[in-house]
């Protein structure tokens, strides 16, 4: 796997979770972040995902995944029994994100989230122009066939954080080719941030 075949987001992963770490990947689609965080980070992985044929993929990889619907909490799991839990471009998908985000952070005290920015210019652009649900590259769906349930941009989650008593530790935001520096709700495709409970 060449990095020009990785996910710019997937580099600030392997920037903030420390070597050797204890990591849930809820929403873990084919194990493709897992992996790249077992060998490049050793970390001790662990993975949720609703998709039988994408856990097939995680077992062909060697990674430790379970059958679940995280929308229904984490139960199973003992509050801080890992150092970090992941929601990569998985929190924007689920029917109850207010249950599995709070589960997150009982299970870890430290959770990293991306998701696709609904605010991004190229949809604000494509709704205005065009009257139709946007097209971009990190919301590549139409409306119809689409797993996104939630349609959220980086000042919504930020809000949301805030009235939720969530901490923001650090946040970053990814373009196309490249991190964003300035104007993060309008210019970048995804955002990733790192939170914590106050």
């Amino acid at each position: 796997m060449t990095s020009e075949s990785l996910p710019l987001e997937y580099g600030v992963f392997l920037d903030w979770i420390e070597a050797g770490s204890s990591v849930l990947d809820l929403g873990c689609g084919d194990g493709k972040l897992l992996s790249l965080l077992v060998r490049e980070k050793k970390v001790k992985a662990q993975g949720i995902e609703i998709d039988e044929q994408a856990i097939y993929r995680c077992v062909a990889k060697g990674l430790s995944v379970f059958h679940q619907d995280i929308d229904n909490g984490l139960s199973e799991y003992a509050n801080k029994s890992f150092d970090y839990v992941i929601l990569n471009q998985s929190f924007q998908q689920v029917k109850k994100p207010d249950i599995v985000l709070t589960e997150a952070l009982r299970v870890s005290e430290k959770v990293i989230i991306s998701f696709p920015n609904f605010a991004h210019y190229r949809a604000r652009v494509q709704i205005f122009f065009n009257g139709r649900t946007p097209i971009t590259s990190s919301l590549p769906y139409e409306w119809h066939d689409t797993p996104n349930l939630h349609f959220l941009s980086i000042l919504d989650f930020v809000e949301y954080c805030e009235k939720r008593n969530i901490t923001i530790e650090t946040s970053s935001f990814v373009g196309r080719n490249r991190s964003v520096k300035i104007f993060p709700n309008l210019l970048a495709l995804t955002g990733v941030f790192l939170i914590s409970k106050k």
